[in-house]
């Protein structure tokens, strides 16, 4: 590897406000917040709004999307669409 092209790697915690969980990780990314870990060290402190604590996908909770209001008022805005056919 050539030397000083890679960000530098350091432990990182990463804090999911919606489920209030934290995890410390590796990362390249940098706070001016830090947080004192149950290490007993201080790490910098991230706070993520979606975390695999709280995304729908991994805790099996799904959204009900109202896609029928969203087409309405879609209609209602731009009126429907025609469809021509080409002989």
């Amino acid at each position: 590897m050539k030397p000083r092209i890679h960000p530098v790697s350091r432990p990182v915690v990463f804090r999911d406000r919606a489920a209030g969980t934290a995890f410390l990780t590796r990362s390249t990314a940098d706070s001016t917040r830090s947080v004192e870990w149950e290490d007993g060290n201080t790490y910098p402190v991230i706070d993520v709004e979606i975390s695999s604590a709280s995304h729908p996908f991994y805790t099996g909770n799904t959204r009900v999307v109202d896609t029928a209001g969203r087409i309405e008022r879609f209609e209602r805005r731009y009126g429907t669409r025609r469809t021509e056919t080409r002989s």
